[in-house]
């Protein structure tokens, strides 16, 4: 793969946020690490699924790699320039090719405002069309993503659930974008929204070239639309590997464990899959382990686990497009679901004495 292949690369990117701690007159400061040295290319045309659990850094992450937050170090790469530490007035020529789709189709739009008004923003603030020429444009939009254009004056109230996210999709479309990074676009919908919506922006994609970063919970509906997907855990990307690929050979226990939990339309079947239940809670991202940070919720941590942070490395074997973060990667055995014998909840406790796990 050329460098003129990849659109949006992240070297080492880290976001830190500051806390204030301690007495009133003896206030510290600790840092919130919600990024901490991520590593990651998005092709050209592609759809790249970000997953995970709540708070592990999935949206802080797109964030930074649409330069809404600024990163702590590291750098962002889009389009072959860097654009880590643009100005706000350097930034806006990129903004045209860099969107964003946001989670919540009712707090991301502007309740006093004018659907037309909403979506035609772009436009202005960019300079990209008359004012005469700004509602035809905006109306074309509208038809596009499948909304009436005779409801251009109409407020979001006005709209259901799904239609907000429309309007939301329009708006991101309005400067033909090179890259958009969808929150969570279905996760606020109704299931039987989410579909429309993700046929919707599958379209979209053929017929305006784009590429996806997809960052949602559901690994079902992240598996029917990305190319490659890469799994995160507190602030790390653990996983990454072509989607085919990773729901059948999964090489990382976190990704094993996140994929034991989607549901199986087959009674037969569910009832004999292997479900793994991780002990504990994800730790604080205030205060992350030494080592691997999945080491003290994992059934195959070792003593080095606790003090090697494993790289993103393929495994012996693997496609060089699927890297996992593990000293004791799964081997291929391991990941059949109906012939493996059931793990059962698993406590890690560390040996005070020995430094090791009891």
């Amino acid at each position: 793969m050329s460098a003129s292949d990849v659109l949006l690369r992240l070297d080492g990117v880290h976001k830190h946020f500051p806390v204030e701690t301690g007495a009133l007159l003896n206030r510290g400061h600790e840092f919130v690490y919600a990024v901490d040295g991520v590593d990651l290319q998005v092709r050209r045309g592609e759809t790249l699924g970000l997953v995970g659990e709540t708070g592990c850094g999935k949206s802080t992450l797109a964030r930074c790699a649409a330069r809404l937050y600024d990163v702590t170090s590291g750098s962002v790469w889009f389009d072959g320039q860097d654009i880590t530490g643009l100005s706000r007035r350097a930034m806006r020529p990129v903004r045209r090719y860099v969107q964003m789709i946001f989670q919540d189709p009712y707090g991301s739009l502007n309740p006093r405002r004018r659907v037309g008004s909403i979506i035609g923003d772009p436009f202005v603030i960019h300079g990209a069309a008359s004012r005469a020429e700004r509602k035809k444009k905006v109306q074309e939009l509208m038809e596009v993503v499948g909304l009436n254009p005779e409801h251009y004056n109409r407020f979001p109230a006005e709209f259901s659930g799904g239609q907000r996210q429309r309007i939301g999709v329009a708006r991101a479309l309005a400067l033909r974008p090179k890259l958009v990074i969808c929150d969570e676009p279905v996760s606020a919908l109704d299931v039987s929204i989410q579909a429309q919506i993700i046929n919707l922006l599958a379209d979209l994609q053929h017929e305006f070239d784009l590429t996806y970063v997809f960052i949602s919970h559901d690994l079902s509906v992240v598996r029917h639309v990305s190319d490659r997907i890469a799994v995160m855990y507190l602030g790390k990307i653990v996983e990454t590997a072509p989607a085919p690929e990773l729901f059948t050979t999964p090489r990382h226990p976190y990704t094993r464990a996140l994929l034991s939990a989607l549901p199986v339309p087959d009674p037969d079947v569910s009832d004999s899959q292997q479900r793994i239940i991780l002990a504990g809670d994800m730790p604080s991202p205030v205060a992350p382990p030494a080592g691997c940070r999945f080491h003290t919720r994992c059934w195959k941590a070792r003593n080095d686990c606790v003090q090697r942070e494993p790289p993103l490395a393929a495994v012996l074997g693997d496609a060089p497009d699927h890297a996992t973060a593990c000293l004791f990667p799964l081997e291929v055995g391991e990941n059949l679901l109906l012939t493996s014998p059931p793990i059962e909840d698993t406590v890690i406790a560390a040996d005070p004495e020995s430094g090791g796990f009891a």
